[in-house]
Order: structure tokens, then sequence, then C-alpha cells
């Protein structure tokens, strides 16, 4: 592997990392969602099933795929064309948040900082990944 390839592992297993601890927000205790919600100055945070059911979801949905790139991380090589995939997925992605958390009212730090931190880090991913191409494609042909 290259030292492109080198590097997108490690970004890969940073990012992956990071965003599992997505999880532990999954069971967080309404209680403490509350006084997260209410700190960022949007009030009240509905004890509704709805409420939950959203809140603990895109946190579980963001865990899985923390977990999915620890797994690819492991075999660059071999899920190089997933990364790129993902990578491109990532820029949309980031992208419809920015718009999304500037719609619904979230705090001016909250929107400038998650959906341009999802589009750093995949640019980051697949800039990397497309310049650990043809090395890693060749190890993962042999």
């Amino acid at each position: 592997m290259n030292a492109y390839g080198r590097w997108l592992r490690w970004i890969l297993l940073v990012v992956g990392a990071v965003i599992l601890t997505a999880l532990g927000t999954a069971a967080m205790p309404h209680s403490w969602m509350d006084a997260t919600h209410r700190r960022l100055g949007l009030g009240e945070l509905p004890e509704i099933p709805i409420v939950g059911y959203l809140t603990r979801s895109a946190s579980l949905l963001y865990a899985w795929h923390g977990a999915l790139l620890l797994f690819i991380s492991f075999d660059v090589a071999r899920h190089l064309g997933l990364i790129r995939f993902l990578s491109a997925l990532g820029l949309v992605f980031g992208g419809f948040m920015i718009v999304l958390d500037a719609r619904v009212g979230m705090p001016l730090s909250w929107t400038l900082f998650e959906g341009p931190s999802i589009i750093a880090s995949s640019a980051a991913i697949g800039w990397l990944a497309l310049r650990a191409g043809p090395a890693a494609e060749a190890k993962s042909a042999s």
C-alpha cells in the first residue's frame, strides 16, 4: 500500500471511531438529551415517541456508518470502490445537512460544524482514495 493508502486507512479509522461514539447517544436518557437541547438554546425537548425514535435512530445510523468505516479501513485496497462511493455520498450528505440545519433553525455553531465537517472528511477520504488507486488496486488484484 502506498503512502496515500496508509493515510486513507488512518483517516477512515479516526473518522469511523469518532462517528461510532454516536452509539452512546442512542442509549442516552431523555433528561440528558433535554439538557443538551436546552443548552443549545432550543428549548424543551418534547418527550414523545417520534422524538425518541428519530433522535435514537439517527444516532444508530451515524454509529452504523462509523462501524462500516472502521471495517473497510482494515482492507483499503479491497474496498476502494466502496470508499470512493461513500466519499461521494458524504459530499452530498454534508451539503444537505448544511441546508437542513439552517432550515430547521439549528444554532449557527452546529450548522457551521456538522455539514462542513462531513464535507471535509469526505473530501479528504475521496482525495486519498483517488491517489491510493493504482497501487491499492494492483495489490487487491493479486
